[in-house]
């Protein structure tokens, strides 16, 4: 078979096929076969994602094939993330380290960043930013890179998240604005305040965990569970952030498919569902006026 597979078109082909025919789960930054393989393939020759089609004929060596083919297996037997494969992820159009001290990068917000976060802050001024929850620091990082004049902090309460989030600081450069806190949500950010908080805190429900496929199982469970309903942090987070917010400030959250729970326990609140190039995908916008408004209501359904 190796003999018969020759080009850096050949593999991504032949990958894409063995990923399909296995009944692979794709929900790590990718969301079909082709994707993953080429991602794969590309990272693992050290080439360029965005590399030109006339180098798809181009022919690979014994050892490159040797390498490919095993890491193919791995992806299928494994049930392994590529990203977890390969070393790196990609978010907002930039480039991050990814292994299993995180979840790997992946959210709908990423959209929101590239946007601006239009029309949310259109009207407002941010000079510091908050990433809780950040995990491998994809989220904040991307804030700071495609908004110069922000501070971000990036906040979690994993050592080892924390410390991948510190190589990828480095990675992408912008360590002069960007800090590390270890916290528990917002237990150690006492007397910080911030014109925007971002967040995608675990949401998945523990019947939702336990009928997961196989590659979630490679992530670490404290960064995908949350209770029975998958509200335990976002509520937290609601309660809490109004006193880390400065006036006029604005609260961004994923909850995913625990959103319907969250309007359900909250009907009145004024959650703003963001629309995505593909549709609704669970995360709100709110701002800080709004939370104190409906503080009370917000306590008593946290201390449910």
């Amino acid at each position: 078979m190796t003999a018969e597979l020759a080009t850096i078109i050949d593999f991504i082909r032949h990958g894409a096929s063995r990923f399909t025919a296995a009944g692979l789960t794709f929900g790590h930054s990718y969301d079909n076969a082709l994707d993953e393989a080429t991602h794969l393939v590309l990272q693992t020759l050290h080439l360029p994602h965005d590399l030109s089609p006339a180098y798809g004929q181009a022919r690979l060596t014994a050892d490159e094939k040797a390498a490919l083919l095993a890491l193919f297996e791995r992806r299928v037997i494994e049930r392994t993330p590529v990203a977890y494969l390969t070393g790196k992820a990609w978010f907002a159009r930039l480039e991050f380290i990814s292994d299993r001290r995180a979840l790997v990068p992946r959210s709908p917000i990423a959209e929101m960043i590239l946007n601006g976060f239009s029309p949310w802050l259109d009207d407002r001024e941010v000079g510091r930013a908050l990433d809780l929850c950040t995990g491998s620091g994809c989220i904040g990082i991307a804030m700071a890179s495609y908004n110069p004049g922000w501070q971000v902090d990036l906040v979690d309460i994993s050592d080892s998240a924390l410390t991948l989030a510190r190589e990828n600081i480095d990675y992408q450069d912008v360590g002069g604005r960007v800090r590390v806190i270890a916290s528990d949500l917002f237990a150690g950010l006492a007397g910080e305040r911030y014109d925007l908080i971002v967040s995608n805190p675990p949401y998945v429900t523990e019947d939702e965990y336990s009928a997961m496929p196989g590659e979630y199982a490679h992530e670490p469970k404290l960064g995908l569970t949350a209770g029975d309903d998958g509200l335990d942090f976002a509520l937290r987070i609601l309660a809490e952030a109004p006193d880390h917010l400065n006036d006029g400030g604005v609260l961004i959250v994923e909850v995913g498919e625990s959103e319907h729970a969250l309007v359900e326990l909250l009907p009145r609140l004024p959650f703003n569902w963001v629309e995505f190039e593909v549709g609704q995908m669970g995360v709100f916008v709110i701002d800080r006026n709004a939370l104190v408004e409906h503080r009370g209501v917000i306590a008593a359904a946290a201390q449910r």
